[in-house]
């Protein structure tokens, strides 16, 4: 069973906010008070925090899905729904938090930091918030929004000021035991340390941390060997020290060719230039301050191999110290050297002030929607697709079973300025318009659906623009009735010319009145 886990993909999601709440405020003698439905609450967050007692991520290894509470919902009495609990994860101080692409995010250093992996959702209004003086009494509250969903990759680089790298065997964890109180694991046999070991030295008045890379030999840029797996632990380290096997029994092998080969995957590893220090700069490992230690002198072997690969190393350019992690021989003066290092280094940090990158504020322009509108083609018709923050949450927040709150949206939607984007984009009623991605709502825009709803007066929960939905003519039917008008106005008017050609319109309208009564006799007896 792994002890020791430091890169893990973590799944994280906030929680739901809760649904408003619909309700009329009811007492004696007085039925109807008024609307009085309360706010659903937020969902909870997904916080990253750095603490001291968390020194690995095994956790996250074994429960990589984790998911905070949700909001409670809103209830009559203007009693608001309960706010989701904040999950707190404890990670390790040097935890890096990276994207599924490996775009860095947040880089957790110290004590309490901390980062927002997956935001809660927000509650939904209750219509007791959503009543004015146009809507007196809402039959319907906006719904919760789901909380953020996200993939995110924790990476643990260790805290320590020196690094010890060298072939496995070479003594590095028995150095780490010797300076400090660690009690790493040591044996007689190759990659005995399968994880980094952390230790805390103190020389004279700097107290500073050395940790080891355990198994890294030719080819670990390759894959061989463990040691290039755990690179990552040294990036943060000011200094390095090659711990350098004077007393192998091993043929093929000196001192002088294991720091070559060393030097050599030091070289071919890439460090993420995506962590940058308080200098904003990254230096590559194999370009600061390196010390050699040349172990297991205590062996006569040892002792003059040391005293051989000293002079050669020397005029190199390094600092060369020979010691034996057995019998503490030299171990003062590395410590020592090594506390010069990490008080340069942390010297340097001090008096080279941070950068800090000024906030930049763009208000929001005076001609900005907030809201964009793509034509697409789809079956070879016209798909108009909304995109925008606002658009696509008011969706969200549409309980599209209530007709007074779908009446809500379009008037929302079209106080944005939605229905004349349409309109200038080309759309005619019944094209489909999508609002959101791919997993948004479809629905054929009619322009007569938007804006005046506050206006009209109709029971709570419905919409007189929704009365007859039902029987509403399909475009088809429309057309037909159409051509049928047509076709009357055609006949009537053929009519008419048949009339006129036939003469019945050649007398006046007073003659042909008069003609039947001369007929009767009337008129006769009125001209005498």
């Amino acid at each position: 069973m792994a002890s020791f886990v430091d890169r893990v993909v973590l799944h994280v999601s906030g929680g739901t906010g809760g649904h408003g709440c619909v309700s009329v405020h009811r007492e004696k003698f007085k039925p109807l008070g008024g609307p009085d439905g309360g706010n659903g609450g937020n969902g909870g967050d997904v916080i990253l925090r750095v603490d001291p007692q968390t020194t690995t991520l095994l956790d996250y290894h074994h429960a990589p899905h984790r998911h905070a509470t949700n909001g409670g919902p809103g209830m009559g009495d203007w009693r608001g729904g309960k706010n989701g609990e904040t999950l707190i994860l404890p990670v390790p101080e040097g935890t890096v938090v990276k994207s599924k692409t490996g775009e860095v995010l947040a880089d957790l250093v110290g004590e309490g930091a901390e980062y927002i992996a997956a935001a809660g959702g927000i509650g939904g209004l209750g219509n007791a918030a959503l009543s004015s003086q146009k809507r007196r009494a809402p039959g319907f509250a906006l719904l919760g929004i789901e909380g953020e969903s996200s993939d995110i990759v924790l990476e643990l680089k260790s805290i320590a000021d020196i690094a010890l790298v060298g072939f496995p065997s070479a003594g590095k964890s028995s150095l780490i035991a010797a300076m400090s109180a660690a009690r790493p694991k040591i044996a007689d046999y190759p990659f005995t340390t399968l994880i980094p070991n952390l230790g805390v030295v103190q020389a004279g008045e700097v107290r500073f941390t050395i940790a080891d890379v355990p198994g890294l030999i030719e080819g670990a840029s390759e894959g061989k060997g463990l040691g290039h797996n755990f690179l990552r632990h040294v990036e943060r380290c000011a200094a390095l020290v090659h711990v350098l096997d004077c007393g192998t029994l091993e043929a093929d092998r000196d001192p002088l060719s294991d720091l070559a080969i060393i030097e050599a995957e030091l070289e071919k590893y890439a460090v993420d230039m995506s962590y940058a220090g308080t200098d904003g700069e990254v230096v590559p490992l194999n370009h600061r301050p390196r010390l050699v230690a040349l172990n297991k002198v205590d062996l006569p072997d040892g002792k003059d191999m040391a005293e051989f690969v000293r002079p050669e190393l020397e005029s190199r350019g390094y600092k060369v110290f020979e010691i034996s992690a057995t019998s503490h021989e030299g171990l003062r003066q590395l410590g020592f050297a090594m506390a010069e290092i990490v008080k340069a280094a942390r010297d340097a940090v001090a008096a080279t002030p941070p950068k800090v990158q000024a906030p930049v504020l763009r208000p929001r322009a005076v001609n900005e929607s907030g809201f964009t509108i793509r034509r697409e083609e789809k079956n070879l018709e016209p798909l108009f697709r909304v995109l925008g923050d606002k658009p696509v949450r008011w969706v969200k927040q549409t309980d599209f079973t209530n007709e007074e709150a779908i009446g809500y949206l379009a008037d929302r939607l079209a106080k944005l300025g939605v229905e004349n984007e349409l309109f200038k984009q080309g759309a005619t009623p019944g094209d489909t318009v999508v609002i959101g991605e791919d997993d948004g709502v479809v629905f054929d825009w009619e322009p007569t659906m938007m804006a005046g709803a506050e206006l009209l007066a109709s029971p709570r929960g419905t919409d007189v623009r929704f009365a007859d939905i039902g029987d509403r003519p399909t475009r088809g039917q429309k057309r037909d009735e159409q051509q049928e008008r047509r076709d009357a106005k055609a006949a009537a008017r053929a009519e008419l010319e048949a009339e006129r050609k036939a003469g019945i319109w050649t007398e006046s309208v007073s003659g042909r009145r008069a003609r039947p009564l001369k007929e009767s006799g009337l008129g006769e007896a009125d001209d005498e």
